[in-house]
């Protein structure tokens, strides 16, 4: 089964500047165009690029960086997983970071939404909150 780029696209959820992003950083295959059969000028695409297309995806959606996911895709050919358990255990630790964060922002928030609804009378805490922060950083 051969897809252009668009199919490869649409069946794996990106658009063509993805897939096309994707090439040049050296995570998927970019053929040359057909010559033989088909339109000619077209690239085509098998359903082995449509599972690396969703392992990129995957591995996006887990956290890593490309760098990273290039290194996933070299060790889905090797087997190597002690080093795949390795960057799962250090994504783990970078998303635990992450969502206590999260969790930090979303109680400071709600802490000043609510004192904001408490009064319509002077400066709004939430704005007030966001100006201090600014100008504690510069």
């Amino acid at each position: 089964m051969a897809l252009t780029i668009s199919e490869l696209a649409r069946s794996s959820g990106v658009g063509v500047e993805t897939v096309r992003f994707y090439q040049r950083k050296g995570l998927m295959f970019d053929p040359r165009p057909a010559t033989a059969g088909g339109a000619k000028g077209q690239r085509h695409y098998t359903e082995q690029d449509v599972r690396r297309l969703r392992f990129i995806r995957s591995a996006k959606a887990a956290g890593f960086i490309l760098d990273e996911i290039s290194e996933l895709i070299s060790l889905d050919h090797t087997g190597d997983r002690p080093r795949a358990r390795e960057m799962a255990q250090v994504r783990l630790v970078a998303l635990d970071r992450e969502i206590e964060q999260l969790e930090a922002a979303r109680q400071s928030l709600r802490r000043l939404a609510h004192e904001c609804a408490g009064s319509d009378e002077g400066p709004c805490p939430i704005l007030e909150s966001f100006e201090d922060t600014s100008s504690s950083r510069t």
